[in-house]
C-alpha cells in the first residue's frame, strides 16, 4: 500500500504528474499545494487537512510508504503527531534543511529542489499500479459523496449552501478561473469544491488565519493576470476587513470580481462553538451592510442573490460585466463545513457530520 501526498512544488508539476503516473500512487494535496496535479487527474484522490477530503485523511494512517513533497507536515494536516502514519517509511522531499525532520522523522529525507530530485527517484522505479490500494479510495469516497458532498452541491432545503456556488462557477468556467480567497468556512468549501487545473491558479493564505486576505489578493493577481478572471471569495466577517479597497479598485479600473458569501456569521467559529459547545455562540453574529449598495457608492456593478434559480444566471453576468463585480450570495445561517478532524484528534478520528 503507498500513498503520495504533494504540496508546494509549482516549478516541478510536469515531472510531479510523471512521477505519479509512472508509479500509479493514490495523490493529494495540501491547501497550499492544490492545482500541482490537476484536481480532474484520475490518480488525484483529493485535499488533505482538517477540512480536507475524508479517503486520503482517514488512508494516511494505513499506508506502507508516505512520500511527502514540499511538505511542512503542519499540524492542520497531521492532526495529532503521536498517532500520524507511524505505520508509514515516510520519504520526504523538500528543499529547505530545515523541514526534514522538524514534525515528522523522515525515514529517506530527499533534499534538493523537486524538479531535479523527482526525476531521479523515478529513474529508480518501475511501472506500477495498485488497483485493490485504490479501490480503497474509491470506498471512502463514495461515503464521502452519500453523507457529505450530495447534500452540499445539491440540497434539498431552500437555503443556499456556499457549495453550490462553486459547484455553478464551475460549470461556467469550466475551472478556468484564479481563486482568491480570505479565511473561514468559505475558504475551506473553495479549497474542496473548485476545480484547480493548471497550478498557480489558489490563492490562499493557508494556515495564517488571515482574514481580509482575499480582496487584497484578488488586486494584486488581477493586476499581474488581467486576461483571465480572477474572483475573490469572501464571507461577511473577512470582507469587511478590507472593504476600504474597494476605493482602489474603483481608482485603478481593477476587473477583480468578488463574491461574498453571507451567512451572517463569523461561520467557522460559529461551527466550533455548535460541535464543540453546546451552541454556546459568542461573538459570532455579524451585522454587514448592504454589499452590493456599498460598491456602487464607488462605482463598481453589484447585486445580491438569495434564490437558487437566480444563482447561476447572477454568476453569468457577475463574470460578463465588464470590470470589477461585487455578487453577495445569501447562504444558510447554520450550514457546517465537513468532514472534519477535531482539534487535538487524529486525522484518523475525521467526521463526515
Amino acid at each position: 500500500m503507498v500513498s503520495f501526498l504533494a504540496t508546494e512544488i509549482f516549478c516541478a508539476e510536469n515531472e510531479l504528474k510523471n512521477f505519479i503516473e509512472k508509479t500509479g500512487i493514490p495523490a493529494a494535496a495540501t491547501a497550499l499545494g492544490l492545482g500541482a496535479l490537476s484536481t480532474d487527474h484520475p490518480l488525484y484522490v483529493g485535499m488533505l487537512g482538517m477540512h480536507g477530503h475524508y479517503a486520503p485523511n482517514k488512508l494516511t494512517n494505513d499506508c506502507d510508504v508516505l512520500i511527502a513533497v514540499g511538505m511542512r507536515f503542519d499540524d492542520r494536516v497531521t492532526g495529532r503527531l503521536d498517532q500520524y502514519a507511524k505505520q508509514a517509511k515516510v520519504v520526504h522531499l523538500d528543499i529547505d534543511l530545515a523541514e526534514i525532520d522538524k514534525n515528522v522523522k523522515a525515514d529517506v529525507p530527499v533534499l534538493g529542489d523537486c524538479k531535479e530530485t523527482l526525476p531521479l527517484l523515478l529513474n529508480l522505479l518501475n511501472d506500477n499500479q495498485h488497483e485493490e490500494w485504490f479501490n480503497q479510495f474509491k470506498q471512502l469516497q463514495n461515503e464521502e459523496n452519500q453523507e457529505v458532498i450530495e447534500k452540499e452541491l445539491n440540497p434539498t432545503s431552500e437555503e443556499l449552501t456556499m457549495g453550490e456556488v462553486l459547484k455553478c462557477l464551475n460549470e461556467i468556467t469550466r475551472g478556468d478561473y484564479i481563486i482568491c480567497t480570505d479565511v473561514g468556512q468559505h475558504q475551506m468549501i473553495s479549497c474542496r469544491y473548485a476545480q484547480f487545473k493548471d497550478s498557480k491558479r489558489n490563492v490562499t493564505s493557508g494556515g495564517l488565519g488571515t482574514m481580509g486576505f482575499g480582496l487584497p489578493s484578488a488586486m494584486g493577481a488581477k493586476m499581474a493576470n488581467p486576461e483571465k478572471h480572477v474572483i475573490c471569495i469572501a464571507g461577511d466577517g473577512g470582507f469587511q476587513m478590507n472593504i476600504q479597497e474597494l476605493g482602489t479598485i474603483s481608482q485603478f479600473n481593477i476587473g477583480v470580481k468578488m463574491i461574498v458569501l453571507n451567512n451572517s456569521f463569523l461561520g467557522m467559529v460559529r461551527q466550533w462553538q455548535e460541535l464543540f459547545h453546546d451552541r454556546r455562540y459568542s461573538f459570532v453574529d455579524i451585522t454587514s451592510p448592504d454589499f452590493p449598495a456599498v460598491a456602487k457608492a464607488y462605482g463598481i456593478n453589484g447585486k445580491q442573490v438569495q434564490q437558487r434559480e437566480e444563482l447561476k444566471s447572477s454568476l453569468k453576468e457577475m463574470l460578463e460585466t465588464e470590470g470589477a463585480y461585487l455578487l453577495e450570495v445569501k447562504v444558510g445561517k447554520e450550514n457546517n463545513v465537513f468532514p472534519m478532524v477535531p482539534q487535538g484528534c487524529s486525522i484518523s478520528e475525521i467526521r463526515l457530520k
